[in-house]
C-alpha cells in the first residue's frame, strides 16, 4: 500500500499546478486509458486544463471513454510542437501504468530535458524512478486501483464517468476478473465502483463483444499459427507484417488475443509474437501457473508482472520464437 504521506505530496503537486499533461505507455490498454480519463476528468472538475497525449492510437473500443479525441504523438503533434507548448505548457506531467523509459517511446527525451514535476501511478515492478512524487504499489492488479485511492483520499468527488472509467481500468487488467490478480481489494473496490450507477452490461459489450471484421480475422490468422511444446504447457502464436495487410487490422487490434490459447486445458504459459513494422519483434507472455514469465522478459530488457510481462526481441520471428522457447525450457526443465 501507498503512505498517506506520498499521497499528500501528490496531493500538493496537484494544488499548486494549473496545467496538466498526462500520458502513459505506448500501445495503451484499458488500465492506461481508464486511468488517465478519471484523473483528467477529476483534475478538469477542480479548475485545472488538462490535456491528453498519447503516444499510440486508442484502442476503437476504449474511445468510449473520451469525450474528445486525444492527440497521438507522431500524428497530431510532434515532439518538437510539445517542447514549444503547442499542445500544453504544463506545470505538471503525470505518467500512469508505467515507470519505464523503454515504453514512452520518444517522449522520454521530452521529460528528460523538462524541469517540470513528475507525477508516476504505477503498479509495476520495473521502474526508473521517473517521477518527483511516485504513487506506486506493485500489489495493486491495476493503476486504476490506486488512481481511486488516491482520489478517496485526496476527497475528490467521483461522477458516474469517473467510476466508470476506473472499472474499465480494473476490469481489465484482471481480465473481467479471470486473472489471479483478482483480489478482495479488486472486488471490494469495482463493487463501490458499480454503486455509482455504472451500466457493467454495456461496457463489458463495448470491450469484450465489439470486434471489427479486421480484428477477428487477426485472431483467425493467429490461431492458425498455434505450436504446443513442453507436453502442451506452452503455447506460441505469431502475427506477421503480412498478416496486418491481409486483414487490414491495426496493431492494437492485438490486445488480449494472447489469451485465446489459454483455453486449451494443458497450457500454463503463453507467448505471442508480433511483428513491427520496423522488424522488431514484440513478444507478450502470460503465464497461469508458477511460471514467472517477468522474469523472461527480464532478461531481454523487458519487464511487468510475474503472470504478464512483454519484451522486444530482434527479428526475424524464428529467432525471437527460440530465444523464448529455450527460456521456457529452463523454468520447465
Amino acid at each position: 500500500m501507498i503512505d498517506s504521506n506520498d499521497f499528500q505530496k501528490a496531493i500538493e503537486l496537484v494544488n499548486k499546478s494549473s496545467n496538466v499533461l498526462i500520458t502513459t505507455h505506448t500501445r495503451p490498454d484499458g488500465d492506461a486509458c481508464g486511468s488517465m480519463v478519471a484523473l483528467a476528468d477529476t483534475l478538469t472538475t477542480l479548475g485545472k486544463n488538462v490535456k491528453h497525449l498519447m503516444l499510440s492510437p486508442v484502442p476503437q473500443w476504449y474511445e468510449f471513454l473520451f469525450t474528445e479525441k486525444a492527440a497521438v504523438l507522431g500524428e497530431d503533434i510532434s515532439v518538437e510542437q510539445l517542447q514549444q507548448g503547442k499542445l500544453i505548457d504544463p506545470d505538471l506531467i503525470i505518467i500512469v501504468d508505467t515507470n519505464s523509459n523503454n515504453q514512452l517511446s520518444e517522449i522520454s527525451e521530452y521529460l528528460k530535458q523538462n524541469d517540470k514535476p513528475v507525477l508516476v501511478i504505477d503498479h509495476h515492478v520495473t521502474t526508473d524512478n521517473l517521477g518527483s512524487v511516485e504513487l506506486v504499489d506493485s500489489s495493486a492488479a491495476a493503476a486504476g486501483l490506486i488512481v481511486f485511492d488516491f482520489l478517496q483520499f485526496a476527497g475528490w468527488h467521483i461522477t458516474k464517468e469517473i467510476a466508470q472509467a476506473l472499472f474499465v481500468a480494473i476490469t481489465t487488467d484482471t481480465g473481467w476478473f479471470q486473472f489471479d490478480n483478482t483480489d478482495s481489494r479488486v472486488l471490494r473496490t469495482t463493487g463501490e465502483l458499480v454503486d455509482f450507477g455504472i451500466n457493467t452490461t454495456q461496457i463489458h459489450h463495448d470491450i469484450y463483444q465489439n470486434f471489427s471484421p479486421q480484428r477477428f480475422k487477426l485472431m483467425t490468422a493467429m490461431l492458425n499459427t498455434l505450436e504446443l511444446h513442453f507436453d502442451g504447457r506452452y503455447a506460441a502464436q505469431q502475427l506477421t507484417q503480412q498478416d496486418f495487410k491481409e486483414t487490414g487490422a491495426e496493431y492494437s487490434d492485438t490486445e488480449n488475443l494472447i489469451d485465446q490459447c489459454r483455453k486449451i486445458g494443458s497450457v500454463q504459459a503463453a507467448a505471442l509474437f508480433v511483428e513491427l513494422a520496423d522488424g522488431q519483434i514484440k513478444c507478450s507472455l502470460r503465464s497461469s501457473s508458477g511460471i514467472d514469465v517477468r522474469i523472461i522478459a527480464q532478461k531481454f530488457g523487458g519487464g511487468g508482472h510475474v503472470k504478464a510481462s512483454g519484451a522486444h526481441l530482434p527479428g526475424p520471428i524464428e529467432n525471437a520464437k527460440q530465444l523464448i522457447f529455450d527460456a521456457f525450457g529452463e523454468q520447465f526443465g
